[in-house]
């Protein structure tokens, strides 16, 4: 069975590869590096909710229930005696590798607390914009 350790190590390596983006995919300077700006965003969100998710007390188990978030696209596969990330594109991979590794996280950490509060979401998610600020929670925790 695969660990927390495991699985979050194999985040890792996924969210800091190279997106693969290609400047002749767009028409101009500006659009490439407003693509660009948004890939790294992600990136900055996919590291916070990562290390909160490795500090917090989520075991494998649950973190493995929390793929089934981004309509399950991101998917740990077993490979021989390893795992690997495998991640089907809805309509550009380097605009959405990341941001599905955001959604599960974020899966992770709300399936997490959410025993902890009572009202029907509005205070968990009071408490994210409290631990994670109103940006990060507006975009993943809505």
């Amino acid at each position: 069975m695969i660990t927390k350790n495991q699985i979050t190590a194999l985040l890792h390596a996924w969210i800091n590869q190279r997106p693969g983006i290609e400047y002749g995919n767009y028409g101009n300077l500006p659009a490439y590096r407003a693509e660009l700006r948004g890939i790294t965003h992600d990136l900055h969100d996919a590291r916070e909710l990562l290390r909160a998710v490795e500090m917090s007390g989520i075991e494998a188990p649950a973190l493995l229930d929390a793929f089934r978030a981004y309509s399950g696209r991101l998917q740990i596969i077993p490979d021989g005696d390893e795992y690997r990330l495998d991640y089907c594109a809805g309509q550009y991979w380097p605009t959405e590798y990341r941001a599905a590794t955001c959604a599960v996280l974020a899966a992770a950490l709300w399936d997490y607390h959410r025993p902890d509060y009572d009202n029907s979401g509005v205070e968990l998610r009071a408490a994210f914009r409290r631990m994670f600020g109103k940006g990060l929670a507006s975009r993943w925790f809505n």
